[in-house]
């Protein structure tokens, strides 16, 4: 499911097909028709595609209208919300009503792809301004009795930003979780202010399989950035997911894109990825400590040559 941006600056989605997911993509013959609601979207992109449990596809999506409150000539202040939809087929799609929350906005919310409790769960990002995430905290974790008229009561920040981190801008989830007889692995973007703008890039974390809310690994620094010609496009030093797939054989796809221009696949598989996250050390926030975590790993790299030479 790919975001779209025609020369008319609309954005919409659209189904591109592979036989083996790598390449070899081609887009079916019409765009995704997206309902709309009452009040209609100026602009929808991002979608985050769950078969969740209940039988359904939904698709969550950024929709984006212009500010009501914002002053006359004033023509870029903008309000997102997350857009709900779901289908069977990819093709005939039913929209629900935006996701309802106590924030003033928010961006890149995901749905848990089952039930907690009963409940409805959403990976969520709140954030105070259109591109400022303000006092948002980072990666939110909220319930809800209903898909159709979905509302989270409360959000728990279970991903925090953090200073002079990959993630003291902004971060948000990346696709739903993939789980693992390990817990439920998560991919998602970071954002960090340089001297040249933003930086986006990719990491990783693992929570729990029966409390998701609950992060057990969290690996320091990203796992994938912009490199060559993924730091030129429209949004230059992005790289952002949306989507992966883990094939019963363990193969893992990740689809991400690169400065908002054009869409990559890495490759890896579960057991790698579990790998990465349960033995990479934690961000020990500090230079010294960061020093002190590479001299132990080039000890042990220096025994184990010694011992096996």
């Amino acid at each position: 499911m790919a975001r779209v941006e025609g020369y008319d600056r609309k954005s919409f989605f659209a189904v591109a097909e592979s036989e083996n997911g790598i390449d070899s993509f081609r887009f079916w013959d019409h765009p995704v028709v997206m309902p709309e609601t009452k009040d209609p979207d100026t602009n929808v992109y991002d979608m985050r595609l769950v078969q969740h449990e209940d039988g359904w596809i939904y698709g969550l999506f950024c929709t984006e209208r212009k500010d009501p409150d914002a002053p006359a000539g004033d023509l870029s202040s903008a309000v997102a919300q997350c857009g709900i939809a779901r289908t069977k087929d990819l093709i005939n799609w039913e929209r629900l009503a935006d996701l309802r929350s106590k924030s003033p906005q928010q961006r890149n919310v995901v749905l848990h792809p089952e039930f907690i409790d009963g409940k409805y769960a959403f990976y969520t990002r709140p954030q105070d301004g259109f591109i400022s995430a303000g006092s948002g905290g980072g990666i939110g974790w909220g319930l809800s009795e209903s898909i159709e008229n979905a509302n989270i009561d409360e959000e728990l920040i279970i991903d925090e930003r953090c200073y002079h981190t990959i993630k003291e801008v902004k971060n948000g989830q990346g696709p739903a979780p993939i789980k693992t007889d390990k817990g439920w692995l998560h991919i998602a973007h970071g954002v960090r202010g340089t001297a040249a703008g933003l930086r986006y890039v990719l990491y990783a974390f693992l929570t729990d399989l029966e409390e998701p809310y609950k992060v057990t690994h969290h690996p320091g620094g990203h796992f994938i950035a912009p490199q060559g010609e993924e730091r030129v496009g429209d949004v230059s030093n992005v790289v952002f997911c949306n989507g992966v797939i883990a094939r019963e054989n363990g193969d893992v796809f990740i689809y991400y894109a690169s400065s908002d221009t054009r869409i990559h696949v890495a490759t890896t598989s579960v057991e790698q990825l579990l790998d990465y996250c349960m033995n990479t050390p934690e961000d020990p926030l500090r230079s010294y400590a960061c020093v002190q975590q590479r001299a132990q790993l080039v000890d042990r790299n220096l025994e184990y040559m010694r011992v096996h030479s």
